[in-house]
């Protein structure tokens, strides 16, 4: 159950942050369901990979290189999600940014926090 609910409120807050910020689009909340399944199994399955990859440039940038690993999985998710598009890389950047950040306070909010 806890599942479901973090990947509803992943999709709310991409349909919401997709709302607001030029340059990310998102056909319908359908969509945004699709982008909160595929961005958790691009988290769970290959940003892990990505991160022992680049683990000497991340500790020489004290881990900011993590935020460009995050825009990657986002840039891989506009790649496989059909009605999924973002504009740039900073633009995914920013979304990615601004994503976590919102999940991180929502779930705090609802009590789900890890």
């Amino acid at each position: 159950m806890k599942i479901i609910l973090r990947l509803l409120v992943t999709a709310a807050l991409v349909l919401l942050i997709a709302n607001f910020l030029k340059g990310v689009h998102v056909a319908s909340f359908g969509t945004a369901v699709i982008v909160a399944v595929v961005l958790g199994l691009l988290n769970l399955f290959i940003k892990p990979i990505l991160v022992v990859l680049t683990l000497p440039v991340t500790v020489i940038t004290l881990g900011l290189f993590l935020l460009v690993i995050n825009a990657i999985m986002i840039v891989l998710c506009t790649k496989i999600v059909g009605g999924f598009a973002v504009d740039s890389f900073l633009t995914a950047l920013i979304f990615s940014i601004i994503l976590s950040l919102s999940q991180s306070i929502t779930y705090k909010i609802l009590g789900d926090d890890k």
